[in-house]
């Protein structure tokens, strides 16, 4: 018999809403993402329970026992309970009534099985009980042992009810597997022409968080083998991924996939798609570590210095001592006017930035303003 970590069962807030569905002569079990992360030894995000309780009768014994429930999703029978000021996910057992590729209208069902049925993959359809018995009816506990990413039931079934799910393949692929079902990978190839239906929010959101796993080039190179890729992000190159450090950032890792514009394409926010773009202009100019120090800061200019390293000039050493050395411009527009004005003005400031970077910032501030105004003063 296996039974979850004790600790994570010692969670007052989790007991709290256990007790109220019990109250009512009902049974409630936690599932998904935290009971296989915590078989696994990984951390434990949102707590997500399942009930034979209809979503009413969850939002009643919540207010009875002093809790907060709020019907998030009660269409598809999710109610948040607050307890303790952290929103839990109570989802009544369901059975998938219709399915068109996008969005399923379910029924409520008080059978665990048909649930378990419903779900995706066989190491997400794991439930445990307040006691943290684990039940598993689909071979899920065997194939989260063995780190194998298997569909619950027909791969080209669950594909077919929703085709995000062969992005979520990858993505669980590079999270939590170390081999994929040859007959999922199957389906996810004769299948991949359904993302089309897919909107481009819902892809860019699971490609972030496929490369911001610890190691996804060996799923990126499965989408590539499988076609996959190519639907989601055509002309990508998957080789220079495996030139980049297990650290970078997902965008470095994107960048380092596709160059051309995916702002449009994922739905990218205003600041990814700026920074995925600084990222792609970095890389094409092979900047050198010092005009990464002056133009950029943070975790962007990291990412930048681990991404140039994938270009021409290849591995080099450097960029801690470029970011230690690294100065603002000395000089300033006040330093050229009235001489200069306008474009004139403009050109001349760029031109005293380029030959301060390359200086390693150590130039003359006479200098810089020789260089700057002559610039300006050239046609």
């Amino acid at each position: 018999m296996t039974r979850l970590p004790v600790g994570l069962l010692q969670d007052a807030d989790l007991q709290a809403i256990f007790a109220a569905v019990e109250a009512g002569g009902h049974r409630a079990w936690l599932v998904g993402g935290a009971v296989r992360n915590a078989l696994l030894g990984e951390p434990v995000g949102d707590l997500d329970l399942a009930t034979d309780a209809p979503p009413h009768r969850v939002s009643d014994l919540a207010k009875a026992a002093g809790l907060k429930p709020v019907p998030t999703g009660i269409d598809h029978g999710t109610v948040t309970v607050v307890a303790g000021g952290r929103g839990f996910e109570v989802t009544t057992l369901r059975r998938d009534v219709e399915t068109d590729g996008r969005r399923a209208v379910v029924a409520f069902s008080d059978d665990l099985a048909q649930d378990a049925h419903r779900r995706d993959f066989t190491m997400n359809a794991l439930y445990a009980g307040r006691d943290g018995t684990v039940i598993d009816l689909v071979g899920g506990l065997e194939d989260l042992h063995a780190r194998r990413l298997r569909f619950v039931g027909d791969p080209a079934q669950r594909i077919a009810e929703d085709y995000l799910r062969i992005l979520r393949f990858f993505r669980f692929l590079a999270w939590y597997g170390r081999d994929a079902d040859p007959a999922a990978l199957a389906a996810c190839r004769d299948g991949r022409d359904g993302l089309a239906q897919i909107s481009r929010e819902r892809i860019g959101q699971e490609l972030r968080k496929l490369l911001m796993a610890p190691d996804p080039l060996p799923a990126i190179r499965l989408m590539a083998e499988s076609g996959v890729l190519a639907e989601v992000l055509p002309h990508a190159t998957p080789d220079r991924l495996a030139a980049l450090a297990p650290s970078t950032h997902w965008l470095a890792r994107l960048a380092a996939l596709s160059q051309a514009d995916l702002a449009d394409a994922l739905r990218l926010s205003r600041a990814d798609a700026r920074d995925h773009r600084i990222l792609v202009t970095a890389l094409a100019e092979d900047w050198s570590f010092d005009r990464i120090a002056y133009r950029l800061a943070g975790e962007l200019a990291d990412a930048a210095a681990v991404l140039v390293q994938t270009g021409p000039r290849g591995t080099r050493p450097g960029w801690p001592e470029a970011k230690a050395a690294a100065r603002p411009l000395p000089i300033t527009a006040g330093d050229l006017q009235p001489r200069l004005q306008g474009p004139a003005l403009g050109r001349a400031l760029k031109a005293a930035e380029d030959a301060w970077i390359e200086a390693g910032f150590a130039m003359p501030v006479p200098a810089l303003i020789d260089i700057a105004l002559l610039a300006g003063e050239s046609q």
